[in-house]
């Protein structure tokens, strides 16, 4: 291995514990910005050029190489994302004087699938509570809808975190931030009943019982997969067209709220959006709020 090959390993090493400690992001997300970067690695490599004199025409090459290799540009752009992200790191450890200019294609943002507040209520009630998992069902959709929870935040609740009393769920999002988000009580009912009735049929009876919030039948925390499943599952009972998925649960959740007239800074809140500018996406969705506000406060409407 040459050393400009250690170098960029090294660099690569140190960008992943980076990623890991400082950024806090997903061992999948790393595992997928480190797969791109070593694809720059390889064509550096094969060009003679270090981590230190890369430039703009390594950076066209490595552009070059992903659209011959067929790949979509949401593809390109995450990956150059990585690069930038990766090559800002490098000057401030020292490894490169200043990063060259990289250019992201730009993608049009897709408007999210929303569901109608009648489509909402017949999936809340596809659900068969005179089980167990029927209640834990109810329960999980109904928080899913009155939080706008993100799944991988759901199956990561403990039973601790949803507070009955104050109508509030805990979770812990992106980048490990904490938020307090409120629950309505038509959701905190049937969480109830869940917790009551529901979860200690679910629980392990042996050893200490878990604190997962959601169980499976086996008694184990549920997984996103297995949520996705149960979503889709009464989706079809609920005689719902099109996709349906936990995530359209969110946005169907965003979408009401900002329809009913609550204000973007508060939706971005409740969504742990790090930027409102993910949040205005919304503003795409319902144009009919947005029509009947400037009716309502426009003096010359």
């Amino acid at each position: 291995m040459t050393p400009d090959c250690e170098t960029f390993d090294r660099a690569l090493a140190e960008f992943r514990d980076h990623l890991r400690g400082e950024r806090a992001l997903s061992p999948h997300t790393i595992e997928a910005y480190t797969g791109d970067l070593r694809e720059l690695g390889a064509l550096l490599q094969e060009r003679g050029v270090s981590l230190a004199s890369l430039g703009a025409p390594e950076m066209f090459a490595y552009q070059a190489r992903l659209h011959r290799l067929g790949r979509k540009p949401s593809s390109v752009a995450r990956k150059l994302s990585a690069v930038k992200m990766f090559l800002r790191f490098a000057c401030r450890e020292g490894l490169r004087a200043a990063p060259p200019e990289v250019d992201a294609p730009k993608l049009p943002r897709p408007l999210p699938h929303v569901l109608s507040p009648r489509e909402v209520e017949a999936l809340l009630a596809a659900p068969n509570v005179a089980t167990p998992a029927g209640l834990r069902d109810r329960a999980l959709l109904e928080l899913l809808y009155a939080s706008g929870l993100r799944v991988s935040e759901l199956v990561s609740l403990r039973a601790g975190d949803v507070d009955l009393e104050s109508r509030t769920v805990r979770c812990v999002g992106k980048g490990r931030k904490e938020r307090i988000v409120p629950v309505g009580a038509a959701a905190l009912g049937w969480m109830e009943r869940y917790l009551h009735e529901g979860r200690p049929a679910l629980a392990p009876q042996r050893k200490s019982a878990t604190t997962w919030l959601f169980l499976s039948r086996s008694g184990r925390a549920m997984d996103r997969t297995t949520c996705w499943k149960l979503l889709r599952r009464c989706a079809i009972a609920a005689r719902i067209r099109g996709k349906a998925s936990p995530h359209t649960l969110r946005h169907s959740f965003a979408t009401h709220l900002l329809a009913g007239g609550a204000d973007l800074r508060s939706i971005q809140e409740m969504l742990g959006h790090a930027d409102i500018g993910t949040t205005q996406i919304y503003t795409h969705v319902d144009d009919s709020h947005l029509s009947e506000t400037f009716r309502r406060c426009h003096p010359r409407a």
